[in-house]
């Protein structure tokens, strides 16, 4: 969902890629539904690992495993957690309050990386939003 919601609410700021620590292998039903249901596009969504290539090409990556960063990840120091309910089998309304709750971490790290960028500081790249898996 993190992918989705960051490419329509925060293209200008956040070049967003999903991949995970565990991929289910494929993008669940009822998450493509809510993201369909609140206007999001799902058509290029995909369940896969976490690369070499984009683990290095991401400024920012987000751990949504429920794990701490420093038990998730061996370099952790661009990693930031969001806790975030897993609604993978429950019912629409879990996955609605994930779909909100993410929408709110990916309105907040927008707003931190404008904030950011309107310091004086060399210019960055756009950061990369990941996560543990598809719901």
């Amino acid at each position: 969902m993190a992918e989705a919601i960051a490419k329509k609410d925060s293209a200008e700021i956040i070049e967003a890629s999903s991949a995970g620590l565990a991929p289910l292998g494929f993008v669940a039903g009822m998450t493509k539904a809510t993201l369909t249901a609140n206007g999001y596009a799902t058509h290029e969504l995909d369940s896969k690992p976490i690369l070499r290539e984009e683990w290095d090409a991401a400024d920012i990556v987000i751990n949504m495993s429920g794990r701490s960063r420093e038990h998730a990840f061996r370099n952790f120091a661009k990693v930031e957690d969001w806790e975030i309910e897993d609604p993978y089998g429950e019912d629409p309304e879990v996955y609605q309050r994930t779909f909100e709750d993410i929408r709110r971490h990916v309105g907040a790290l927008t707003a931190k990386l404008q904030e950011n960028r309107r310091e004086p500081h060399p210019r960055r790249s756009p950061a990369k939003v990941s996560r543990r898996h598809d719901f």
